[in-house]
């Protein structure tokens, strides 16, 4: 381990993590991933300025505790409440957070749901929970029909798998992306290595939740960042627009990426990450 690793417990859930530095930054990923997608070296970057970073496993990835596959017997407003667990489990009473896709809807149900333990908001190639997202343009056909895959895709034979998982590496960059495909391929092995049940992670894309906040991102009072790639094909940079308008104290900053946290990118990141959380 590169960090401080330490498992936390919320009932019957116990999750992996890791720490860095101080003060408090937790890091949450989204959907189907572990907290390998935060790069160890962009997570020390962030410490570098002087920031305690935690990242962890959401539940059905990596280290942390996991179901079978299939519906998920847990929706988004319990992983919101499982950022907060972790939060308890490191003694912190504030933190600034930082999501990426649903990392970043999941960070913004911990804003509307308790207020008072967010210092700010970095939300990174997401979007918004909107009783209305029919006027945003869809996933990328490209990636739609590789995801079709899944449904054939044999679990057991890991270097389907990690293929699998390169390849929605490749298309998720988007076209402008100089593709590291070795380094692609090493973190699609550690993913799968890691994992308690590699299919698991899939339950994310069946989660529901978050009615409730729907619609109510103006009332997030805490500085607000959008990052959020120029030809992100899963969620179009109009979501990345959408949800800084609706931010009342959102800044926003687009990259020439895709759907990624591409190692040209890390240095403008960990410099407005680290101006965000001042």
């Amino acid at each position: 381990m590169t960090g401080s690793a330490r498992i936390i417990a919320r009932g019957d859930v116990r999750f992996q993590t890791e720490s860095f530095g101080d003060p408090a930054v937790l890091m949450i990923m989204g959907a189907t991933a572990s907290m390998l997608w935060w790069p160890d070296a962009l997570c020390r970057a962030i410490a570098g300025t002087g920031r305690f970073v935690v990242r962890y496993d959401n539940r059905d990835t990596g280290g942390t505790t996991t179901q079978e596959p299939g519906a998920p017997r847990y929706t988004i407003d319990d992983m919101a409440g499982d950022a907060l667990a972790i939060m308890d489990g490191y003694g912190l009473a504030r933190a600034h957070l930082v999501g990426m896709s649903l990392g970043g809807m999941i960070a913004q149900l911990v804003a509307l749901e308790r207020p008072d333990r967010v210092l700010s908001l970095t939300c990174i190639g997401s979007s918004a929970f909107d009783e209305d997202d029919a006027d945003l343009p869809p996933m990328d056909p490209a990636l739609l029909a590789h995801f079709q895959r899944i449904a054939t895709l044999d679990w057991s034979d890991r270097a389907a798998v990690v293929d699998f998982h390169v390849e929605s590496f490749r298309i998720s960059a988007g076209p402008n992306a100089a593709f590291d495909e070795g380094r692609a391929r090493s973190l699609a092995e550690r993913e799968y290595d890691r994992a308690l049940i590699p299919q698991s992670a899939m339950n994310h894309v069946m989660l529901g939740g978050g009615e409730d906040w729907a619609g109510r991102l103006s009332e997030i009072a805490v500085p607000a960042l959008v990052i959020h790639g120029r030809h992100d094909p899963i969620l179009s940079l109009a979501h990345g627009r959408k949800l800084a308008a609706g931010l009342p104290s959102a800044r926003m900053v687009v990259l020439d990426a895709g759907h990624e946290l591409n190692e040209r990118d890390w240095d403008r990141i960990v410099e407005e990450i680290r101006t965000q959380t001042a």
